[in-house]
């Protein structure tokens, strides 16, 4: 599966992108109709030191696409965030086409 890496401010990471990489691929062991995911970390502004963080996650598969985004403190935060929203969105396509078939 491809995974496309996008860097806005931030200086770019092996380190997030191994434990993207890791959580990501589990999800494609467990739905099996992923066909590429698009991750950005972004740092935003803001006047709260609870978040300016961000991680996106965009996921192509058969029918719309599957997105989520966290804004946290550190970037592990958010990609723990990212990673669980869109493991609930793919369970839920993964019953929907479960249930056409």
């Amino acid at each position: 599966m491809d995974i496309n890496f996008n860097y806005v401010h931030v200086k770019a990471s092996t380190r997030l992108e191994e434990v993207i990489t890791e959580k990501i691929n589990k999800l494609k062991t467990r739905f099996d109709f992923l066909i590429s995911a698009d991750v950005y970390f972004k740092t935003e502004k803001s006047s709260s030191t609870d978040e300016g963080r961000v991680c996106e996650i965009k996921l192509s598969l058969p029918g719309p696409l599957v997105f989520a985004s966290a804004n946290e403190e550190n970037f592990d935060m958010a990609i723990a965030k990212c990673v669980n929203d869109v493991k609930s969105q793919l369970q839920k396509r993964k019953e929907k086409m479960s249930t056409h078939m």
